[in-house]
């Protein structure tokens, strides 16, 4: 792939892992179209039958969007495509696991949240950090399923990360494990699912994508609409500018 996007092939595994420590593994455009890149040809592969994605490093899965980046680029509204939606822009029936490694903000938070499955250290940490840069999460819709209303939007107000631990016991987080066994129990979890029958467990995933997302893809377009003028704000392009010069936000509310 290239230095930023690492792809492995163990067996029947290919192992995705986001080269970008230094920058905490944030999703800038050659990790994104790596991504989409990474989970064609996963789709694409008879022989792949489970795809794990994790960040190299201890100190992040992914920080998300890469807001230097946006900033330069004066990116406004990023759209529905900006980043790799399994389900929505990109097709893989296969299962995927999160191995999540420090922290999951904002857009490594999605893709901890569009995987089937999630492994977590115990050093990861979970945030949904939008409303700090005036950015927005309308792709958060899907998290109504899995998690209850008030953590939900305790997550998008206060932009506060959880532990890993809190979302391990309210589900968000299947195996919780010391970090240096992080890889180990991912691995171990995808030993399991390549030993099933490759068509039933394409099956149940999609009977589990009927039974959660039958309402999401409306909720998640309304969501688009309302956050359309407000990437287009002053604030929006503020919250990266301030980032990256590396000062408090001033914000407008327009």
């Amino acid at each position: 792939m290239s230095d930023a996007l690492i792809v492995e092939r163990r067996g029947q595994v290919h192992e995705i892992t986001i080269n970008r420590p230094e920058q905490r593994n944030a999703l800038n455009e050659e990790v994104r179209n790596g991504l989409f890149d990474a989970f064609r040809a996963a789709q694409e592969d008879p022989t792949c039958r489970v795809v794990i994605v994790t960040g190299a490093g201890d100190r992040a899965f992914s920080a998300g969007a890469d807001l230097k980046e946006l900033a330069e680029l004066g990116i406004t509204d990023p759209g529905p495509d900006f980043t790799p939606r399994l389900g929505r822009n990109v097709q893989l029936d296969k299962p995927v696991i999160a191995a999540v490694n420090g922290a999951a903000y904002a857009g490594g938070f999605l893709l901890a949240q569009m995987a089937d499955l999630c492994v977590a250290s115990t050093n990861a940490s979970f945030c949904i950090a939008e409303a700090r840069v005036g950015r927005g999460a309308p792709w958060s819709t899907k998290l109504a399923g899995l998690l209850p209303r008030r953590v939900y939007v305790e997550l998008l107000v206060l932009a506060d990360p959880i532990s890993a631990q809190r979302a391990y016991e309210l589900g968000f987080v299947n195996r919780l494990v010391e970090p240096d066994a992080l890889m180990g129990a991912a691995r171990e979890l995808a030993t399991r699912i390549c030993a099933n029958a490759p068509l039933t467990v394409a099956g149940h995933l999609q009977v589990v994508d009927l039974a959660y997302r039958m309402d999401e893809h409306a909720a998640e377009d309304a969501a688009n609409e309302v956050f359309a003028p407000i990437y287009h704000s002053e604030d929006a392009q503020e919250g990266p500018r301030a980032f990256r010069e590396r000062r408090a936000p001033v914000w407008k509310g327009r």
